[in-house]
């Protein structure tokens, strides 16, 4: 291939869009890997292939990069300690990977092996998650957030992981979950995890999963409903146990002004809450981090029209200015991102078995091979 074919080829792919640093089109015309996201740091993938036939392995393959993991990790913490730097917040951040963007074990152990230096807990949103996610050793303080449907056993698992040491949020989704846990502490008052609790906004998430956020979503409590929480926690002398205020708009939002509503939304019923006489450590804000897939940074349901730093940007300004006007403490913001730690760092090789192409005939019905056919005109 010549120098103008490769460059067809890399904007007929958009790989310059997508790739997000990791991946592109070398000079050979080789596709290659940038693990770290250093451009002069290449893995030629038709070699790799290569060099994985030599050894037995052969197509379909999933290849993984590790690296991407960790630098993906690197750049979340980074984004927002440069938003909180920008714009004077005195909160913190905290991250958690949420266990079912991808449960294989050897993704959560490298997510675990480099989350280390930055304290990344883990969320689990069901009893299978939840023991898979207690066999790993987290960092003191890392969060071990449980979300989700929670029965009796879950909730024992609760207390189980919390005299294990393990820094246990069990956000309610319902008085009912509430009240199990509070039967519980009567049990077992030393190993009482922290509580949280899941706010319903009216703010709504843009993409493919919009309808699961809003006012008719099945997740949350509504207003009514949170306010019996506190009411609940405040009889049973439980205050304190109250950690952690949470949302969630979305899987791949799309739209950044979906989640500036949202936060700000968020940030005033953690400001009221506060001003009862609760003092919630934490805003949970949830997941929804779009990937750009297809390179075009735009709202489409492939996209998002932010980067990552746009976000944090965006989400410690608005907190900040509703504290600051509600006069209250700024929270720990606990993010649940997963698809922008696990997507860029895998790709299925699969062997072209068949190549099949259109062919032209002439008026008689006989094939001619000089003979183009042009693709429709809409």
């Amino acid at each position: 291939m010549n120098i103008q074919q490769i460059q067809e080829a890399r904007e007929l792919y958009g790989i310059d869009g997508w790739g997000a640093g990791y991946f592109s089109i070398a000079d050979n015309g080789n596709v290659v890997c940038h693990p770290t996201g250093e451009e002069h740091l290449t893995i030629d993938l038709p070699d790799a292939i290569l060099k994985s036939k030599s050894l037995g392995i052969h197509p379909p393959m999933i290849m993984r990069f590790p690296q991407i993991i960790d630098n993906q990790i690197a750049r979340l913490h980074s984004a927002f300690k440069e938003a909180m730097w920008e714009y004077n917040y005195q909160g913190s951040h905290r991250a958690v990977f949420p266990f079912k963007v991808n449960q294989r074990r050897e993704f959560i152990d490298n997510v675990v092996k480099y989350g280390l230096k930055y304290n990344y807990g883990l969320e689990v949103g069901s009893k299978p998650e939840f023991i898979a996610g207690l066999s790993y050793d987290l960092a003191p303080d890392a969060l071990f957030v449980c979300n989700g449907f929670k029965d009796r056993e879950f909730i024992d698992l609760g207390f189980i992981a919390k005299g294990m040491g393990k820094n246990v949020v069990l956000v309610v989704e319902g008085p009912d979950e509430l009240q199990m846990i509070l039967d519980q502490a009567k049990v077992d008052p030393k190993n009482c995890p922290h509580v949280g609790i899941r706010v319903k906004l009216y703010s709504r998430g843009s993409g493919k999963w919009a309808k699961s956020s809003g006012e008719s979503s099945k997740f949350g409590l509504t207003t009514i409903e949170v306010l019996q929480c506190l009411s609940m926690l405040s009889d049973a002398g439980l205050s304190d146990q109250l950690y952690m205020l949470h949302f969630h708009i979305g899987s791949q939002v799309t739209e950044i002004k979906r989640i500036k509503n949202a936060i700000k939304e968020a940030s005033r019923v953690y400001s009221k809450v506060h001003k009862m006489g609760f003092k919630p450590l934490c805003l949970n804000i949830g997941g929804g981090v779009g990937v750009d897939y297809d390179g075009s940074k735009t709202s489409f349901a492939s996209s998002a029209n932010y980067s990552l730093q746009e976000l944090a940007n965006d989400v410690i300004y608005e907190i900040g200015e509703v504290c600051k006007n509600e006069e209250t403490v700024c929270p720990q913001i606990v993010t649940e991102s997963g698809r922008v730690i696990a997507a860029y760092h895998s790709i299925v090789i699969a062997d072209v078995r068949e190549v099949q192409s259109t062919e032209s005939f002439s008026a008689t019905g006989v094939y001619d091979p000089l003979l183009q056919v042009k693709p429709h005109q809409k």
